[in-house]
């Protein structure tokens, strides 16, 4: 199980960095976040994106002890979004040990 999520997750990460790059080259969000801004389901998907960066922020100052590491997280997960959560999700699962896991990726604490 734990093998199949860490493919998973390489390969959500991969493909959010491809669709962020190529959206960025053919598109310019600062130049277009005006006419972005005015589409009601605009607006929501920001709240969207912000509510689950709040649940993933939880878990990763459930999960980190240092302060400075959790501040760092909210960072990244706040200008990277999906491509933060999926790095981290990663490295959650290549700290597992031989034989832990979905119990062990969700609660063990980082030491």
């Amino acid at each position: 199980m734990i093998t199949a999520l860490k493919i998973f997750f390489s390969v959500l990460f991969i493909w959010m960095c491809y669709q962020v790059i190529n959206t960025s080259i053919h598109s310019n969000l600062f130049k277009e976040w005006d006419f972005l801004g005015s589409i009601p389901w605009m607006r929501a998907t920001l709240w969207d994106f912000y509510a689950n960066v709040t649940v993933i922020f939880l878990w990763v100052c459930y999960k980190e002890k240092s302060v400075l590491l959790s501040i760092v997280w909210l960072i990244l997960l706040v200008v990277l979004g999906s491509i933060a959560s999926c790095a981290y999700v990663l490295i959650q699962l290549f700290k597992l040990k031989q034989g832990e896991g979905l119990k062990e990726l969700l609660s063990k604490q980082n030491g």
